[in-house]
């Protein structure tokens, strides 16, 4: 018997062969590789990722989406529990006037004997609409001219801006004051003379924003090579400028809307915003303010309103601007 002979008969007797020591981090035979890392996120995703992480941010957007389902589901629930609160009851105005807050009325009653929970939930309706709505029609005429202005240059820039200056040079409340003050009383019925007036005044600064941030993206390689390809300038702003320099105006827009409410209560408490019958936070304030040693609730409740809602929409841009800055980590 040779000697290979002697050697594979001592290994079956000494049992099978040791299994060869794996290579670490190789893949086992019959396996496929999987790879370990995190699918990669959009830009959208990775803001959203970072929104939710922000605490403050979570908070006003619960209390915003409580808010406008109350508001937009109003009329379903708020004049079956609590009464009308646009009509004035003359049969028992007198004996539910400024009731404290009940369970009937859990904040009570105006001078008129409406319940006040009912009046503050409709006019959280017109706050928002007016927000909402203002703020939107400033957006879309700042979108345009801050892109012409930005895109373009010079004697075009230079009179958008010129005119930017213009309406910025005016205080702006003082401004729309004016402009709803030499209306006519009869144009003035409805929610859209505040709203053209926010709207119309509230653009240079959306402008702005929005030139700046063109400024920046057009001269990024991917532009130069788009139009080096041919491509029409309205291609170029619409699907390579404008989806990367529209994150700011998202955040400036977001706290806009809490300047308009401000805005839309400042001139209906002076008189001059939103008029009977449809309700307002402001006007509110304003018929309350007689009563305010009597029942300052007629007062700290809508004023408690307002200050909730705009300082909701104040930190919920200031967390989508912290979440829409790519330079930021996770």
């Amino acid at each position: 018997m040779t000697d290979s002979d002697n050697t594979a008969t001592e290994g079956m007797e000494n049992g099978p062969a040791a299994p060869a020591a794996e290579t670490p981090g190789a893949t086992p035979p019959g396996t496929s590789p999987v790879s370990t890392s995190e699918p990669s996120r959009t830009l959208w995703g990775d803001a959203w990722y970072r929104l939710r992480r922000n605490k403050l941010a979570i908070i006003a957007l619960t209390w915003l989406i409580v808010i406008t389902l109350a508001a937009a589901t109003a009329d379903l629930w708020v004049p079956q529990l609590f009464g009308n609160p646009r009509l004035i009851n003359s049969q028992t105005a007198y004996q539910n006037q400024l009731q404290l807050p009940s369970k009937e009325h859990p904040m009570g009653t105006d001078q008129m004997g409406r319940d006040v929970f009912g009046r503050v939930i409709y006019g959280a309706r017109v706050s928002l609409i007016v927000g909402f709505t203002a703020v939107g029609v400033s957006v879309l005429i700042g979108l345009i001219f801050g892109a012409m202005s930005g895109f373009y240059g010079g004697f075009t820039d230079t009179g958008i801006m010129r005119l930017a200056d213009v309406f910025l040079a005016f205080p702006y409340i003082m401004f729309a004051i004016l402009l709803l003050s030499v209306l006519p009383q009869n144009w003035r019925t409805g929610l859209w003379p505040v709203i053209l007036t926010i709207g119309v005044l509230g653009w240079p600064s959306i402008a702005r924003v929005f030139r700046s941030s063109i400024l920046s993206v057009k001269e990024n390689d991917y532009v130069q090579a788009g139009r080096a390809l041919g491509a029409k300038d309205s291609r170029l702003m619409i699907r390579h400028i404008a989806p990367n320099a529209v994150a700011p105006i998202i955040v400036y827009a977001t706290m806009s809307i809490g300047g308009a409410i401000l805005t839309e209560a400042a001139l209906s408490f002076l008189g001059l915003g939103i008029l009977p019958p449809n309700i307002s936070w402001g006007a509110m304030i304003q018929d309350g303010r007689q009563y305010l040693v009597v029942r300052p609730g007629l007062v700290f409740w809508p004023g408690l309103a307002i200050l909730s809602t705009v300082l909701a929409f104040t930190l919920l841009g200031d967390g989508m601007r912290d979440a829409l800055d790519v330079k930021m980590k996770d």
